[in-house]
């Protein structure tokens, strides 16, 4: 079983910086990933890791690195220049393999409220 902790989230100023951290617990080296969700809006992709972390994946709007520490079992997003639209909460996603795919999330995290204020 794995778990996923999100860590890192809050209420920052327009162009602004956070750094969100998911540590993950159990079996580690899955693919991860962060995806989000405004209110009244669905779930969107942000970006996504494999496990080795030699493979980055992000929509055509992405504008956060996502990276790894495998020592640490965590994976980050970096978020720089925030905007209002920003605003949501980040989920922490992990497949059950080494190769990151939308279709084999397997454990979600259970999110961390991030608000940017203009």
């Amino acid at each position: 079983q794995v778990q996923l902790v999100e860590s890192g989230g809050g209420l920052v100023q327009a162009g602004g910086s956070l750094r969100l951290s998911c540590a993950a617990s159990g079996r580690t080296f899955y693919a991860m990933g962060w995806f989000r969700q405004a209110p009244g809006k669905e779930r969107e992709f942000v970006a996504a890791i494999s496990g080795s972390g030699d493979s980055t994946y992000y929509p055509l709007s992405g504008r956060f690195p996502i990276s790894r520490d495998n020592a640490k079992n965590t994976v980050y997003l970096q978020m720089n220049s925030l905007k209002s639209e920003d605003t949501a909460v980040y989920y922490c996603a992990a497949t059950s393999g080494s190769m990151w795919s939308k279709t084999n999330i397997a454990y979600w995290g259970q999110g961390t409220q991030v608000t940017v204020s203009s």
